[in-house]
């Protein structure tokens, strides 16, 4: 697959989110913001993310994948911090 495959299906499965996808062949790295995070537990984002991709990972389309999730202010501050 490629980062803008995963990125399209994830924008198909999550609404109101924004992705930044890297990686290549079955590995890449997410980052994912949206409202949808908001309130959950980390643990429950990252739920959130892999099972708007269980059918690719279960077929072994997708295989090793990182995830980092932010709601739009953490985003903003991570960005601030990051300049």
């Amino acid at each position: 697959m490629q980062p803008q495959e995963v990125k399209a299906l994830l924008e198909s499965r999550i609404e109101g989110c924004e992705f930044h996808i890297q990686g290549e062949g079955c590995n890449f790295q997410v980052v994912a913001v949206g409202e949808a995070f908001e309130g959950l537990s980390p643990v429950k984002r990252q739920q959130l993310v892999y099972s708007a991709l269980s059918a690719e990972i279960a077929s072994g389309a997708l295989h090793a994948i990182s995830i980092k999730t932010y709601t739009p202010a953490q985003w903003q501050s991570a960005a601030g911090n990051a300049q």
